[in-house]
């Protein structure tokens, strides 16, 4: 059973379907024993990191997620919590991930948030088994991981920025696979055969 972590900042109806697409047995759960006994997990997100992390808290799961051996997959604000720490709300996050998320700057030509499909590149992991470099995935964030030691696939706006992240059983997608039609949909996959 793959458990949903509900925290009350997923986009979870989207991710749902595509789970049940792909034959999944998940569940929505707060629960941090359910969360523990499940094959994998994942922390779905949209919204604030700072509220992020305070949800998270007052349900006593960064602590639950963090010691865990089970694959864990953070999306988009999920992997950012997973970072050391976030400029959005100076939120001090899990630290698995060794990155400080920063706010993209507004630019002539560049738009804040970064919101539609970009390429991914440089990928490096089994998560990515499959996809080619140039696939594109579909992004919605003002705010981003940079390039690191944990970076796995990269992605621009209009520089480059960590559009995945790995330590050990941890990975964190910046954009929105159950979004991002097939190539979204083999890396979900990918993801649950780890």
């Amino acid at each position: 059973m793959i458990a949903v972590i509900d925290y009350n900042m997923g986009n979870i109806r989207s991710l749902g379907y595509a789970l049940q697409r792909l034959g999944a047995e998940w569940k929505l759960t707060a629960d941090p024993e359910e969360i523990r006994n499940a094959s994998h997990i994942i922390l779905p997100g949209v919204g604030n990191a700072a509220e992020a992390m305070a949800n998270l808290k007052r349900l006593e799961l960064p602590g639950v997620i963090t010691k865990t051996r089970r694959p864990v997959l953070g999306i988009c604000v999920g992997m950012q919590v997973m970072c050391r720490h976030s400029e959005e709300g100076d939120a001090e996050c899990m630290g698995i991930f060794d990155a400080k998320v920063k706010r993209f700057h507004e630019a002539p030509g560049v738009k804040v948030p970064n919101m539609g499909w970009c390429q991914l590149s440089n990928m490096e992991s089994k998560l990515f088994k499959g996809i080619a470099s140039g696939e594109f995935v579909y992004f919605v964030h003002s705010y981003f991981a940079p390039l690191c030691s944990d970076t796995i696939a990269t992605s621009r706006h209009p520089d480059m920025f960590s559009a995945a992240l790995k330590y050990e059983n941890f990975y964190g997608c910046q954009f929105h696979p159950e979004k991002s039609g097939e190539t979204g949909e083999r890396i979900l996959d990918n993801f649950l055969k780890i």
